[in-house]
């Protein structure tokens, strides 16, 4: 008995009839699997390996496009200062112009002005003088009149007096 419990069943080991049908059952599911499953889960695989090089090329693509908009951009900002800085060139250097224009305006209008008053002030002194010529010369008579207590012919002094008042001018000169 002891033999005969000894070949009785083996706990670890299947029996027989269900080690076959394990392996019919694995066989057929793999067939299964290869024909049904396998394809599908194989075109999916492709598919998204094929999906992920399309997105890996686009976006090259896009960091190659972003790359030169960048390269654009900064040589329109660069192109922008070269402009700002010529036009503030440009603006001082009209700046200058016309402050000298308007430096050199300036001193052609007090010229100007400067040569008006030494004109005004050359008439004004050519009266004065005439008129101190007449006021002289009246006084000048009159005083030759009381001195004589006669009267002089005024036609007759006027070029005495004219005479005297240039001889004083031109030695005070």
């Amino acid at each position: 008995m002891l033999f005969a419990a000894s070949q009785s069943v083996n706990p670890i080991l299947p029996a027989t009839g269900e080690v076959i049908w394990s392996v019919i059952s694995f066989v057929v599911l793999m067939i299964l699997f290869i024909r049904f499953v396998f394809p599908p889960v194989r075109k999916a695989m492709v598919d998204r390996s094929e999906k992920i090089r399309l997105d890996i090329e686009a976006a090259e693509l896009a960091r190659n496009e972003a790359e030169s908009a960048l390269a654009q951009y900064k040589a329109q900002l660069e192109e922008a200062r070269r402009e700002a800085t010529r036009l503030l060139e440009e603006a001082r250097a009209t700046a200058n112009g016309l402050r000298e224009e308007l430096v050199a305006q300036a001193e052609r209008d007090a010229a100007a002005i400067v040569a008006r008053a030494e004109d005004s002030l050359r008439g004004e002194r050519d009266r004065v003088i005439a008129e101190l010529r007449g006021l002289v010369g009246d006084l000048a008579v009159d005083l030759a009149e009381r001195i004589l207590e006669v009267e002089i012919d005024r036609l007759t002094v006027d070029p005495l007096i004219d005479r005297f008042v240039a001889e004083i001018a031109s030695e005070e000169a």
